[in-house]
């Protein structure tokens, strides 16, 4: 197991129990390195709470410097049900956390709680099994419209002082265009493209490859940009990344992020709460929204495990409802009762 994106002496931080578990989940499962970390990471919180309730001598100002180190199977054995009802609890009033934060820890006590049930046989009960998830309060997506995305798309093209424009238009081209993940993104080589630049295979969350079909729009400023791109002096670094930062090297989640709010800063468009992901929903939506792409194939587009993950992009036939009663003709009509008119 690699010390993942923790730094060598985090990562010596966790107890051998917790780094068997991350062992198995990046070796075994799968899963993104990411992903792992943000498992430990939630797993640290919980220990943490536990040492702390324990410790009177603690108060919550140690927290963030509570050693889970010794952490070992008795821990494990000792956490109930209610422990982490518990924990919960504490970690929307004292720590503020919402309900999607609680839900992923939820969902990270859930995967190691199965580890140790069902793979190492630590407990003999899971205590997570009937712990309903929080509510979560349902929000539509933030997108941009059509001529936002346009807008944004000009502002680009139009910043002619940039040494980076073609890569950089390129990708938010990408962004706009396929609606992929900024993982799928950074991750691309040059070798994920077809010949012809019709399609790209892009590798998912749980290490699961998909391919998305590109258009006009994307070909041209991938053309654009590959006529940079394929310089022989980019060859002396990380020969296979398809989009390179300027050193040279495979571009980082955090320069593709920054490029990102520049523009949207650039174009007017900063004030609006948006961020990389949300020019995924402006994907999903602008594709939806021209009515000729049917839910499921969506679905398949954006790479979703579960249908309903992609329906939160049919808040579009909201606002479609809601045109169609305003234009009924009789939307207008207003008549008076008998009784008014016989007043009269």
């Amino acid at each position: 197991m690699s010390v993942l994106t923790f730094k060598s002496e985090e990562y010596k931080s966790f107890p051998p129990i917790l780094k068997e578990y991350a062992s198995y989940q990046s070796a075994i499962k799968g899963n993104s390195e990411k992903t792992v970390c943000e498992y430990l990471l939630d797993l640290r919180t919980f220990f943490r709470y536990l040492k702390v309730m324990k410790d009177a001598s603690l108060s919550e100002e140690d927290f963030q410097n509570v050693s889970i180190s010794d952490v070992g199977v008795q821990e494990i054995k000792d956490v109930t049900t209610e422990t982490i009802i518990d924990f919960l609890m504490y970690s929307r009033t004292e720590r503020e956390n919402s309900a999607t934060t609680r839900m992923r820890k939820l969902s990270s006590l859930r995967s190691f709680y199965r580890y140790a049930h069902i793979r190492k046989h630590y407990v003999d009960v899971n205590p997570t099994a009937d712990i309903d998830a929080p509510k979560k309060s349902k929000k539509l997506p933030k997108y941009l419209t059509l001529d936002e995305a346009v807008l944004l798309l000009q502002t680009v093209k139009n910043d002619t002082e940039s040494k980076t424009v073609k890569r950089d238009y390129a990708i938010i081209n990408l962004f706009l265009n396929t609606g992929m993940r900024l993982s799928e993104l950074v991750g691309l080589n040059l070798e994920s493209f077809d010949s012809d630049l019709k399609t790209v295979k892009v590798l998912g969350k749980g290490n699961k490859e998909r391919i998305i079909y590109l258009n006009d729009s994307v070909r041209s400023s991938m053309i654009s940009y590959l006529s940079y791109r394929l310089d022989s002096r980019f060859f002396r670094t990380d020969s296979h990344a398809m989009f390179l930062s300027r050193l040279e090297k495979r571009i980082s989640n955090k320069t593709v992020q920054w490029l990102i709010y520049k523009y949207l800063n650039l174009s007017g468009l900063g004030s609006k709460g948006l961020s990389v992901h949300k020019l995924r929903h402006t994907a999903a939506t602008l594709m939806y929204q021209s009515g000729k792409v049917d839910i499921r194939i969506l679905k398949d587009v954006l790479g979703h495990e579960q249908l309903n993950t992609t329906q939160i992009y049919t808040h579009i036939v909201n606002q479609d409802l809601q045109y169609a009663v305003d234009n009924n003709p009789l939307s207008e009509i207003k008549i008076s009762s008998n009784k008014n008119r016989d007043n009269k």
